[in-house]
């Protein structure tokens, strides 16, 4: 009704500076004194329709300069009706009882009372403001109709304008309504958006406490290895130097190895924000808790998936690299996480193309499936997350992670990982 023109005040979307073109939208968008122009340019025209009316009764000699005066007023407290909408009630009405008081009768700016009346219906904070007004408004209309001269007796007049009152009332509640249940939906989903970033930020942070309990593992082993060598170059110095001298070469380089997993692990400690944000999260892991998996492993690991349901076709370019152990966990979880997801959100008889090409410097893991498979009965056995265990582990290592559905309606996801110079400590060397 009154309201009809301007929608949603001022909801227009947010990001107008953006993507729309032309001036049309950025205009309607601003925002003038704390309110939307939109919202305000209607309320101005609304006041000086009330203006019109006030000033062309004095204009046409049908009102005196007094009762010009009232109206103008009503129209300058119209302009409040959104922000203050019972105090604007209370004005207006004021204003209407000088207009009964001093006998001038109803007049064309009196549809400032019916405005006033709906914007409080609508905009007050509590509906018993609403009803307040709507009482005050018929009583009104009785004393309108009193003064009103006419043949027609006083109580038609009366009965007429509480019909435009009650219609004028209804519209107001219908639209208070619905403004309340957009309200209501838009705090609801700013609620689940909330809960959902919590639980994204929940899943990131039970995913680097794995990675940092997989990755102290790594350390423990390799200083288990450095004291077994060193104790084997004290043996072994006088009498086959040799040994020794290789032995030491060990020593030194697991250590370098090692100190480098350290940085890592307090790396992941301090928790570094990252600036992707996990699309999904998936079941929790199933593998005991200090258990490591290996890259010599992933036969068997596609066996399962093959069992469960994946046809997987696995190859590759390039000769694999010994990696250090934290990489070569990694790239393991990676391929675990990657069949995972496709077992999970392709289903059962998907077909899966599983690459692994190494370089002389990087590594990369690429899993594609067709999304051509039926719902899984029981969920795939997981190394993590899903997609946050995979973003924060390839972080770690300083690699970038792609993942997004492809042209042929399956889903493809890419990790990139960095060789080191000298890929990793062998554990047959270590223990030689």
């Amino acid at each position: 009704m009154i309201d009809g023109v301007e929608g949603g005040g001022g909801r227009e979307g947010a990001g107008e500076e953006g993507g729309r073109a032309g001036l049309g939208w950025g205009v309607v968008n601003r925002l003038i004194l704390g309110r939307p122009l939109r919202g305000v340019a209607f309320d101005a025209a609304v006041c000086g329709l009330v203006v019109f009316f006030a000033l062309s009764g004095y204009l046409a000699g049908q009102t005196g300069l007094a009762a010009c005066a009232v109206g103008l007023a009503m129209a300058a407290v119209l302009f409040f009706r959104r922000t203050h909408p019972s105090a604007v009630g209370a004005l207006v009405a004021a204003l209407a009882l000088v207009q009964v008081i001093a006998g001038w009768g109803p007049l064309s700016y009196d549809i400032a009372v019916l405005i006033a009346l709906y914007s409080v219906v609508k905009y007050a904070d509590r509906l018993r403001d609403g009803i307040v007004a709507g009482v005050v408004a018929v009583i009104g209309g009785v004393l309108a109709a009193l003064q009103s001269p006419g043949a027609a007796p006083w109580w038609m007049g009366a009965f007429f304008y509480a019909l435009i009152v009650g219609a004028v009332w209804l519209a107001g509640l219908n639209l208070r309504t619905r403004r309340l249940y957009v309200v209501s939906l838009e705090e609801r989903a700013a609620t689940l958006e909330r809960e959902r970033e919590a639980e994204a930020r929940a899943a990131v942070a039970e995913e680097r406490t794995r990675i940092a309990r997989e990755l102290h593992d790594v350390v423990a082993h390799s200083m288990a290895v450095m004291i077994v060598q060193a104790d084997g170059v004290r043996f072994t110095l006088d009498r086959d130097p040799a040994t020794a001298r290789e032995a030491a070469k060990v020593v030194a380089d697991t250590g370098r190895q090692a100190l480098e997993d350290m940085r890592r692990l307090v790396g992941v400690l301090r928790e570094p924000d990252r600036p992707e944000s996990p699309p999904a999260v998936d079941e929790p892991a199933a593998e005991p808790a200090h258990r490591r998996p290996a890259l010599v492993e992933l036969p068997a690991l596609l066996d399962r998936f093959r069992a469960a349901g994946l046809r997987i076709t696995c190859g590759g370019a390039g000769a694999p690299r010994a990696l250090p152990p934290g990489l070569e966990l990694t790239v393991y979880r990676v391929v675990q996480e990657s069949l995972t997801n496709a077992l999970k959100h392709a289903g059962v008889g998907a077909s899966v193309e599983l690459t692994l090409d190494w370089g002389a410097d990087t590594v990369v893991v690429r899993a594609v499936d067709d999304g051509d498979g039926r719902p899984v009965v029981r969920p795939a056995p997981s190394g993590g997350h899903g997609l946050v265990g995979m973003r924060e582990r390839v972080g770690v290592y300083d690699g970038s992670l792609a993942a997004g559905p492809t042209l042929a309606g399956g889903w493809r996801v890419q990790a990139r990982l960095p060789l080191p110079a000298a890929a990793g400590i062998e554990e047959g060397s270590a223990a030689a």
